[in-house]
């Protein structure tokens, strides 16, 4: 199921945001007495950490039975301005009961092979994975770059292939450096994925994705795909003014 929800700006996408995180958590608490969420960096979902944070948001929000991870993260330590993991704490994990425990961070400073084993480890102790299973995030926030990258899945790179690792790192050409990211049978195996895109910049790219011919070598977000879950694009106007459907 593929839901695209067209709101104003970017605001209302962090809102929207907001209000299907508290909601999908609530359910997750209530039927499996934890809710697990997978975290992206980036600007767009600064504001929706920002707004999770503050009142009336954060009040509502089970924090005490939530599990955070990440989608992926820069070959930087923690104390990095370029974080993923420092920008997700500044922002809402230093502002919010969660314990400190139930935080997974990826290793990123002087990311090696040893950093991709560790988080599968992580993974499969978390999720009690038996031989061949695959972590099933409640949420994973996702969002897409103008070379339609999602997480850090990168065009044209194995990332965009690699069905059989749950961590990848790798050395993005485009960029000359190494990222660490979920692949997308884990991606794809979470119970919702909640896209958030803003900006006119992405409007092309955006289109080509949700509209054009199916291309995930080319544009990795459209490869983001449900197994069993929900696939919802929360959009602003400006990235929304290239598609051709209401």
């Amino acid at each position: 199921m593929t839901e695209i929800v067209r709101l104003p700006d970017a605001e209302a996408v962090a809102r929207e945001a907001a209000r299907r995180w508290i909601e999908i958590a609530r359910q997750a608490v209530e039927a499996r007495g934890a809710f697990r969420i997978a975290l992206s960096g980036g600007e767009t979902p600064r504001l929706l950490y920002r707004l999770m944070a503050s009142e009336p948001w954060r009040d509502q929000a089970p924090w005490a039975e939530t599990h955070v991870f990440w989608c992926d993260e820069r070959r930087v330590p923690p104390s990095d301005p370029r974080s993923n993991y420092r920008m997700a704490r500044e922002t809402l994990l230093d502002h919010v009961p969660i314990p400190s425990e139930q935080v997974y961070r990826m290793q990123g400073g002087g990311l090696i092979s040893s950093a991709t084993s560790d988080y599968e480890e992580k993974l499969r102790r978390h999720f009690r994975l038996g031989r061949g299973e695959w972590p099933r995030f409640d949420l994973i926030l996702l969002g897409m770059g103008t070379d339609g990258h999602t997480a850090s899945i990168f065009p044209g790179t194995r990332a965009v292939s690699d069905l059989s690792h749950m961590v990848l790192v790798y050395e993005v050409p485009q960029l000359g450096v190494e990222r660490m990211t979920l692949t997308l049978p884990v991606i794809n195996n979470a119970r919702h994925i909640l896209f958030l895109v803003v900006g006119e910049e992405k409007a092309e790219t955006l289109a080509a994705v949700l509209e054009g011919d199916y291309r995930p070598s080319t544009y990795p977000a459209q490869a983001a795909r449900p197994v069993d879950g929900t696939l919802t694009w929360l959009v602003d106007e400006a990235a929304a003014s290239r598609l051709t459907a209401n």
